[in-house]
């Protein structure tokens, strides 16, 4: 009976089935309690109730079932306590209760069901001590305790289970030291103790464990050597940052061939970074920052071609930069700083034409800033060069970086003047050249008009529109000069007055009535583009759409529609026409704090425009353009496959920046697939903050009703405030959108007043082959809690942090035996 429709309760006539051995009642939409009478069913083998809605408390008298071999009550809100009497089943394989709300202690009276194989118990309240009896079940290959509300040591007896494969403790108030046999058996593949309190050393038998495929430690107290680490030939992710391990990285990571990710940041590793690294043909994050790190950089490192974050910051490394770091072409994210370098920033960089983030602040380097670095178009988040002994002028080339929003080459030894040209880097936030020897006017534009003076203190003689610096002098000029131009002057202001009296005479003699123009209409009311004269920007806009005709419209939604302008210096830009018109001070004022939103998953606002057409949004260009043109053409649909779940990733981030980190809490109310934007390697963005609202916590936050039908939370059909719940709705229905390949509206309304049970397969887009069994697991677990963002009650939806905290868990595989494509999720029934 799994998987149907079944809705109401178990009744209580099914303890008459005394001859019953298997119920299967997973993946429905049952209420209610477990009844009593279930405990009847002596000759049950198998129970399996997983993904209803289920309540109140596991009932003693499932104590009885003794032949019972699998036990399975997942996936409901189970409340009350682990019930003793299930150490009575002495034959239970499988004990499966995570995902409920279980409170109280672990009862150590399961510590003698001694046939139990997997004992999965995670995201629920459990509190108090692991009971050492586990210690008992050596026949276990899965512990899944991670997300509860544990405490005290893990018990050593945990290190004598031999078989286990899976064991997960992060998320809990776990102390002591680590069981020293945690890898005896020689089979454990999936370790995770991250995010407790843990001291001490990693055992010995971790350190060699040579079956581990994902380890993770990361923020402990964790001490002792690491030196023998790296005999890990299955490795495939490794995480032991931020502890107090310490030690020297040995020369056989180079050997952990599958290895993807090595963090190892926040520690006291001293020793060199060994040039086996440069083996590891799959490593895509290599962070060992904030050690003690000495010696070279070794140029083998440019051999891991797959590289694109590479963190060797805060250390002691010494001598140059490699030539050969420009060999990493995939690289991201590239961090130096804070370490002893010496010599010349190496021209090769310039073939690492995907950095967005370059930091090599505080070491020991000279010579000239390399034009080279003006080729780097896709620097955004940083260009950093302070702190060092650089000279010579700074590159016009600079003037490239139209992307980069933070320039800091301070304390150095630079000469010469700003180049004009950094008035072309029209996403700066930030530029820092104080302590040099500059001298000259700074650029003429906003940017340098409102930045403060203290970017620009310390110099040799800078002046100009900076309020704080002194005006740059007019050159001197003789007494005839001064009296030719004050002759010439006069003469210019006799014949202006003379045409201006012509105009007006003739304008009153063949005044008509007035008709509404193109060029009237065009007349602006206010501009702010960022760095950009905003008048000239918007003139050259209204030109490059003529007019915003609809033939340069591509894409219309609910509150307005977009345009694509190509400007004559060859910047695209997306401009979104507003429909509504609230009044003028307020709309100016919230998007004037949107416009300093920078998070590398929120689409740039480069500015906007009030003007008598209405209201326009001006952003960047994204090359895909929204995720709702992906998903409706078959080809890009295909070719966007499970690169989905990033684009989840992204998006939450995004939008848990806007609720939780911004100064004030800014509500989207318009997340549609619409709005979320695709870069060339599908990185998501999202978009269009036409009707954003910043909320004043201390208000009440009412406002006009506004966004897409479909994506819209249903409170707001009885009321007009708006809060950050509003969009986790909006999320919700998103994600899942993203995974049908089509928007939910259908499927998730014949629900009716009833919540609905589907397999997980029914929720992925048929227009691809199903997912492999652990990206399948990945999905399952971003949509276990992707469904509970659209409860009909805003106050049971999670916020955007604690979404951001539940996908962080997600692993591939948490139980290999799961068949998740066939596993019900049940959807809350907030669409009748």
């Amino acid at each position: 009976l799994s998987h149907n429709r079944l809705a109401g309760s178990i009744p209580p006539g099914i303890k008459a089935l005394g001859e019953l051995q298997a119920l299967l009642l997973q993946g429905n939409q049952i209420r209610g309690q477990i009844p009593e009478g279930l405990g009847w069913l002596l000759q049950l083998e198998i129970l399996d109730l997983d993904s209803n809605m289920l309540t109140c408390s596991i009932p003693n008298s499932l104590g009885n079932l003794t032949k019972l071999t699998m036990l399975e009550l997942s996936n409901n809100t189970i409340k009350g306590s682990i019930p003793v009497c299930l150490s009575n089943l002495t034959k239970l394989t499988t004990l499966y209760l995570y995902s409920n709300q279980l409170s109280g202690e672990i009862p150590r009276e399961l510590g003698f069901v001694f046939k139990l194989k997997e004992l999965v118990l995670h995201v629920n309240t459990l509190s108090g001590y692991i009971p050492n009896t586990l210690g008992n079940l050596t026949k276990l290959t899965i512990l899944y305790l991670h997300m509860n509300q544990l405490s005290g040591p893990i018990p050593q007896e945990i290190g004598k289970l031999m078989s286990l494969v899976h064991l997960g403790f992060a998320f809990n108030n776990l102390s002591g030291a680590l069981p020293s046999g945690i890898c005896a058996g020689g089979r454990l593949q999936y370790f995770n103790a991250a995010s407790n309190n843990l001291i001490g050393p990693l055992p010995s038998s971790l350190l060699s464990c040579t079956s581990l495929v994902r380890a993770r430690v990361e923020r402990n107290n964790l001490e002792g050597d690491i030196t023998e680490m790296g005999a890990h030939p299955n490795l495939v992710y490794i995480d032991i940052s931020s502890n107090k391990l310490f030690g020297k990285l040995s020369h056989r990571w180079g050997d952990c061939y599958k290895l993807t990710m090595l963090r190892a940041s926040n520690n006291n590793i001293t020793g060199m970074i060994p040039s086996s690294i440069g083996k590891l043909s799959r490593l895509g994050i290599l962070d060992v920052s904030s050690n003690k790190l000495e010696g070279h950089i070794p140029p083998e490192i440019s051999n891991a071609m797959m590289l694109f974050n590479l963190s060797l910051s805060s250390n002691l490394l010494q001598g140059n930069i490699p030539q050969e770091i420009g060999l990493l072409n995939n690289l991201e994210y590239l961090d130096l700083s804070s370490n002893k370098l010496v010599g010349q920033i190496p021209g090769s960089i310039e073939h690492c034409l995907k950095l967005h983030f370059l930091k090599l602040s505080h070491n020991h380097l000279n010579g000239v800033i390399p034009i080279e670095l003006g080729m780097l178009v896709n620097l955004q988040d940083l260009l950093d060069l302070s702190d060092n002994s650089i000279d010579g002028a700074i590159p016009s080339l600079l003037g490239g970086l139209s992307a980069l929003e933070a320039l800091n080459p301070s304390h150095n030894a630079l000469s010469g003047n700003i180049p004009p040209s950094l008035q072309s880097m029209t996403s700066l936030i930030s530029m820092d050249v104080s302590y040099n020897r500059l001298e000259g006017s700074v650029p003429h534009t906003r940017f340098f008009e409102e930045a403060p003076v203290k970017w620009f203190t310390h110099n040799k003689k800078l002046c100009g529109v900076v309020e704080g610096l002194p005006p740059c002098d007019l050159p001197a000029s003789s007494e005839h000069d001064r009296k030719s131009r004050a002759i010439l002057l006069a003469i210019i202001l006799v014949i202006s007055l003379a045409f201006v009296t012509a105009l007006v005479t003739w304008q009153c003699k063949n005044k008509k009535p007035k008709e509404e123009t193109a060029t009237e209409v065009q007349q602006y009311k206010m501009f702010t583009i960022w760095n950009f004269d905003g008048e000239d920007v918007y003139q050259k806009i209204v030109d490059a759409t003529n007019n915003f005709n609809n033939v340069h419209c591509i894409g219309s939604g609910g509150n307005g529609s977009v345009y694509r302008p190509q400007l004559p210096t060859g910047e695209l830009f997306a401009v979104k026409k507003i429909h509504m018109m609230e009044a003028d001070e307020q709309f100016n004022r919230e998007i004037q704090a949107l416009m300093h939103i920078r998070h590398p998953n929120i689409a740039k606002l480069c500015g906007y425009c009030s003007a008598y057409q209405g209201r326009f949004l001006v952003y960047e260009y994204m090359d895909r353009g929204s995720l709702a043109e992906s998903l409706k053409g078959k080809e890009t649909a295909i070719e966007l496959d499970w690169r989905r779940l990033n684009i989840v990733c992204d998006v939450a981030h995004a939008l848990s920046y806007l609720h939780h980190e911004c100064f004030a809490p800014i509500v989207h109310r318009d997340i549609t697939s619409g709005n979320v934007l695709l870069d060339l390697e599908f990185k998501a963005c999202l978009s269009d903050f036409g009707i954003a609202k910043i909320l004043d916590v201390d208000a009440s936050n009412c406002t006009s009703l506004a966004g897409t039908k479909g994506y819209l939370a249903p409170e707001l059909a009885y009321t007009t405030r708006v809060t950050e719940k509003c969009d986790v709705y909006s999320f919700g229905v998103l994600v899942l959108e993203l995974f049908m390949g089509h928007h939910p509206g259908d499927f998730l309304s014949s629900m009716d007043n009833y919540n609905k049970s589907t397999l997980l397969e029914n929720l992925l887009d048929t227009r691809l082959p199903h997912p492999e069994a652990e990206i399948a697991s990945e999905i399952f677990q971003v949509v276990a809690i992707v469904v509970r963002c659209i409860e009909p009650d805003p106050s049971r939806r999670p916020t955007m942090q604690q979404v951001i905290k539940v996908l962080s868990t997600v692993e591939r595989s948490p139980a290999h035996n799961l068949d998740y494509l066939h596993t019900g999720i049940v959807i809350p029934a907030c669409w009748s």
